[in-house]
């Protein structure tokens, strides 16, 4: 089974707030030339494992992880939308792997995502007109979140369905690195955000445009240095973790807390379980070699930037 990896950040940002134009020009460009390597490796399946920012999945219901059967894109901040192409059959086959595996993964008839999936796949070529895609939500927004030593396990077992498939298979995550958005938590909300936060399902397309405007607002008078309680960006701890995925180190982070992972890097930051599930998943199929693409911290996206590839040692370097 040929198997490729991608895993990089996504902000929605990055078409709304000016940054340094060289930095702009360099993001997209990195991602223009790994869509044209998609194209050429054409696969037959992609599987993505990305996070949702209280757009979609809510603490009415909210799975550790779950797995889309049907899934459909909202298209916030005007990134994809419409239905996505999930092969019915081979989604459930992969549920049903994970459950004699014990591992307790949810399903979905009616999963939607939001930019947290749509973007990756948007700048990877516009991948959700072209493949079929099993999309695999994590909660990384609301916790408890599921430990990282859980996502491990979840990742390696959806490797291990993957490698008994006779196609091309590319996986993706989608989230990190380091950032803090102004996402509420639960235990301090007002009473009418809390009801946003467990049932907040459907907002008009005003309501949507107005929290999307906040978000953009905010970052823009960031870059132009107004003072800010969010947490800055880590570069350092964004680079040391892209390295220790590509050495396979896939339980660096099995003994960090919550609490000590959102001091580090912010809340956000929380997303790159998208990572340890890939990386994981793509070790299934034994060693593999990855290469850090590209890194920069940018501030006005509110995003520790980066793009990873990697493939198993036996391939000839397809994306990496």
């Amino acid at each position: 089974m040929p198997v490729k990896l991608i895993c990089a950040s996504h902000t929605p940002l990055m078409d709304h707030v000016p940054t340094d134009p060289n930095v702009d020009t360099l993001v997209r460009v990195e991602f223009k030339g790994l869509a044209a390597k998609v194209q050429i490796f054409n696969p037959d399946l992609i599987v993505i494992f990305a996070p949702d920012h209280f757009k979609c999945v809510f603490y009415d219901m909210l799975p550790p992880f779950t797995v889309g059967i049907r899934a459909t894109a909202i298209g916030d901040y005007d990134i994809g939308g419409g239905d996505i192409n999930v092969p019915e059959a081979l989604a459930l086959d992969c549920v049903r792997s994970l459950h004699a595996e014990d591992i307790d993964v949810a399903m979905s008839y009616k999963l939607q995502l939001d930019h947290g999936f749509s973007q990756t796949l948007d700048l990877l070529g516009d991948l959700a007109s072209k493949y079929a895609i099993i999309p695999i939500h994590i909660n990384c927004a609301g916790p408890p979140l599921p430990p990282m030593r859980r996502v491990r396990k979840m990742g390696e077992a959806v490797g291990r369905w993957a490698a008994k498939q006779d196609i091309k298979i590319l996986i993706l995550g989608s989230g990190g690195l380091s950032h803090d958005p102004p996402v509420p938590k639960l235990s301090e909300a007002t009473p009418e955000t809390e009801v946003k936060l467990i049932s907040g399902h459907n907002p008009s397309m005003e309501e949507r445009r107005r929290r999307e405007e906040q978000n953009f607002k905010a970052a823009r008078a960031l870059a132009n240095g107004a003072p800010s309680v969010s947490a800055p960006l880590n570069a350092a701890w964004d680079k040391e973790f892209m390295k220790r995925m590509g050495q396979a180190d896939l339980s660096y982070l099995d003994d960090f807390s919550e609490a000590e992972l959102t001091e580090t890097a912010g809340c956000g930051v929380h997303e790159v379980r998208s990572w340890v599930a890939a990386y994981a998943a793509l070790s299934a199929n034994g060693d593999y070699q990855s290469k850090s693409l590209f890194y920069h911290d940018i501030s006005e996206w509110n995003a520790g930037m980066g793009i990873s590839a990697a493939e198993p040692t036996a391939s000839r370097g397809i994306l990496t």
